[in-house]
């Protein structure tokens, strides 16, 4: 093993290296995130995709993953022959969340031999005012590779460190979800239920009270502005909550109410089922969702990545233009930076502010706030769709814990099935009064059929609602 001063370098004899960052946690001391970045000979990532970190937890070659995280440890793992001719260098990055290195006791960086744990190489990181900093590389040499001691911080955190490897910060717009034309929802299909009736007509401007059906049960409630929608849409919008009115029924709830929040996950890991109308889609059909629960039709919505921000009420008559407006993907680019991007519109979010990380704890205790904030007699389901990337497991479970003994149910659906953590261990968690969360993952969401996500979106709701009345948390 080679202890190393800053600046020094040592060859590389394995093939496949483990990074190691270890520090000495415990209160007070700021948490820690690794990451790596594949450079080119320039000294630039040619992509997005060559910032490796607990989000992006695996590169597309295979060569760099990321491990995860221990209590004062995080690593990664680069496989050295795996990474293309053209990447020159392998920057290990870090991050202090909630103050600097200076307040990290015992940082250090090892380097191992994947394969037999060996220890390679060892530096011990002085570091002060900086919240950002490159502990080390890796780098060709002479048809090799070696790995040098870096040691360079950065006090403008990610956004000098992201200046330096030339992702920009400079007039970069926020990146626009899609249009709402077209959607790329499938077509539902028809729900044989012959007791229901055909899609409603446009509601007038007075609310009329809910329809009732021939045989005497609930029929859809008419929505205040759903006569503006496109036709297509009006139409989609109707079918829907038909099906919404199927799922309830089952549970013996048909005329249940409730408010209706939408959480939608930004980090950089979503850009995908952004740019593809994957979460365009499925916010329109969470509309049919608070078009029958809820008595104004309209959803409270936030959006959230490293940061949360409250969206503008999404309100069914407006659900176009707020598909277009606020239907966008988080940025790394305007870390630190204070000019507004252009063509902003009044409402819109800077995604900039949002960031790329996944920190589900903040949004979830922004919405906690909401709702004590604006008490109402009916009780709240929290939509909460993510792509997973979960790692603030302790910090989640404190905030759903402690919203047990609140009026509301907190529905979360995975985009796909990547590392959920805590989330996925509610229903079995012992210590609360009701079970107060509910969780899926499907692999594919555009391909599951209205009927089957409502009756899965709806499955846990109504008997939340019975055992929160019972236990005196609802009235």
């Amino acid at each position: 093993m080679t202890t190393l001063s800053k600046g020094a370098n040592v060859p590389v004899p394995a093939s496949a290296v483990r990074a190691v960052l270890d520090w000495s946690a415990g209160p007070g001391v700021p948490d820690v995130d690794v990451s790596a970045l594949l450079l080119t000979s320039g000294g630039r990532v040619r992509s997005d995709d060559d910032f490796v970190f607990y989000n992006q937890p695996l590169h597309a070659s295979g060569a760099v993953s990321h491990l995860g995280k221990q209590p004062g440890s995080e690593s990664l793992d680069v496989r050295l022959g795996a990474l293309g001719p053209d990447v020159e260098r392998v920057a290990l990055c870090a991050s202090a969340d909630g103050g600097t290195f200076g307040q990290v006791p015992g940082l250090c960086l090892r380097l191992l031999d994947a394969a037999s744990g060996a220890e390679l190489a060892r530096f011990d990181i002085a570091a002060a005012t900086e919240t950002a900093l490159v502990g080390g590389e890796l780098y060709r040499r002479d048809g090799g590779w070696k790995f040098r001691a870096v040691g360079q911080g950065y006090a403008s955190g990610l956004a000098g460190l992201a200046t330096d490897f030339g992702i920009s910060i400079d007039e970069q717009p926020p990146t626009a979800g899609p249009g709402p034309q077209p959607v790329t929802t499938p077509a539902p299909a028809p729900v044989p239920a012959p007791s229901f009736p055909p899609p409603v007509p446009p509601a007038p401007p007075s609310w009329p009270a809910p329809e009732r059906t021939g045989s005497g049960g609930p029929g859809p409630r008419p929505t205040k502005g759903e006569e503006q929608l496109p036709v297509d849409m009006r139409k989609r919008l109707s079918l829907r909550k038909q099906q919404v009115l199927v799922s309830l029924s089952k549970h013996g709830v048909p005329e249940l109410r409730a408010r209706v929040v939408l959480v939608l996950d930004a980090s950089g890991s979503m850009s995908t089922l952004y740019r593809r109308g994957t979460v365009a889609g499925v916010t329109e059909r969470m509309v049919a969702v608070a078009a029958q629960l809820d008595d104004d039709g309209e959803m409270q919505a936030w959006t959230f990545a490293t940061n949360p921000a409250r969206l503008p009420d999404l309100a069914v008559g407006d659900l176009p233009q707020w598909l277009a407006l606020h239907v966008r993907v988080g940025q790394i680019f305007g870390f630190g930076r204070r000019k507004p991007p252009k063509g902003l519109v009044p409402g819109q979010i800077d995604m900039r502010t949002v960031g790329i990380q996944n920190e589900e704890q903040k949004v979830i205790a922004e919405v906690r706030d909401f709702v004590r904030a604006h008490p109402t007699p009916d009780p709240t389901l929290v939509l909460f769709f993510s792509d997973g990337g979960v790692h603030r497991n302790r910090e989640i479970e404190q905030e759903l814990r402690a919203a047990a003994e609140e009026p509301v149910f907190w529905q979360f659906v995975g985009l796909g099935s990547s590392q959920y953590g805590v989330l996925e261990r509610f229903d079995t968690m012992p210590g609360r009064r009701v079970d107060n969360v509910g969780f899926f993952a499907v692999d594919d969401i555009e391909r599951i059929s209205d009927q089957e996500l409502y009756d899965r979106v709806l499955s846990e709701f109504p008997s939340w609602v019975r055992a929160a009345r019972q236990a005196g948390i609802l009235r």
